[in-house]
This record gives C-alpha cells, sequence and structure tokens, in this order.
C-alpha cells in the first residue's frame, strides 16, 4: 500500500509562485508514474503533470506547459510541483497520485491518491 501526503499549498496572488510537495512512502524509486491532478469547484478533476519515475520524462498540461515544472528527489521519495505565474484560474485542490507502470493521462488509471492541498490565487 502506497502512501502519500501532499504538502506547500496555500493563498497567493496572481503573478506569484508556489511548490508543492507530495512525499510517498516508496514507489519513487522504482519505475512508476507520479502524477499531480487538480479539481477545481464545479468542475472534474484534470492532469496537470506526470513523471515516470524511471526515466524522469515528464508530461504537462498546455495550461500549465512553460509555468508548472515536476520533479522528483529519489532519496527523498519525494514529488515536487513548481508553479510559477499563477493565475485565478489555477485555484483548485491539488492531488498527487501515483501508479504502476506508465504514464497515462487518466485520473482512472492512478491506484494510490493522496488527501489534497488546496490551491487559492487571487487577482
Amino acid at each position: 500500500q502506497v502512501q502519500l501526503a501532499e504538502s506547500g499549498g496555500g493563498s497567493v496572488q496572481a503573478g506569484g509562485s508556489l511548490r508543492l510537495s507530495c512525499a510517498a512512502s516508496t514507489f519513487i524509486s522504482s519505475s512508476n508514474c507520479m502524477g499531480w491532478f487538480r479539481q477545481a469547484p464545479g468542475k472534474e478533476r484534470e492532469g496537470v503533470a506526470r513523471i515516470y519515475t524511471g526515466t524522469g520524462a515528464t508530461y504537462y498540461a498546455v495550461s500549465v506547459k512553460g509555468r508548472f515544472t515536476i520533479s522528483q528527489d529519489n532519496a527523498k521519495n519525494t514529488v515536487y510541483l513548481q508553479m510559477n505565474s499563477l493565475n485565478t484560474e489555477d485555484t483548485a485542490i491539488y492531488y498527487c497520485a501515483a501508479r504502476s507502470g506508465y504514464c497515462s493521462p487518466q485520473s482512472s488509471a492512478f491506484s494510490y491518491w493522496g488527501q489534497g492541498t488546496q490551491v487559492t490565487v487571487s487577482s
């Protein structure tokens, strides 16, 4: 059983930055996929970024590409999401997720989820 714990959410003004962390009980050093998803009020959960831990290959949603960076620290079993140039559309609960194998873009393919961390961006 993999346990995930997010941290780093909070409130920030538009144009600001936040870094989210996802501490995993295991998984990071193996060939698995770690992802960040978000869900805004009244909207469906959407993928933000994913990283394949075996190679470090990364994948981003179009809406965040160039602003967000996903990275991993194998020694700490932690995945990060650096979020720059935040705007009000980025306001959501952000979830860390993990799955065995390749980086599917579908949230339904991920077996393990954290509890979520709130990110609020004000104008």
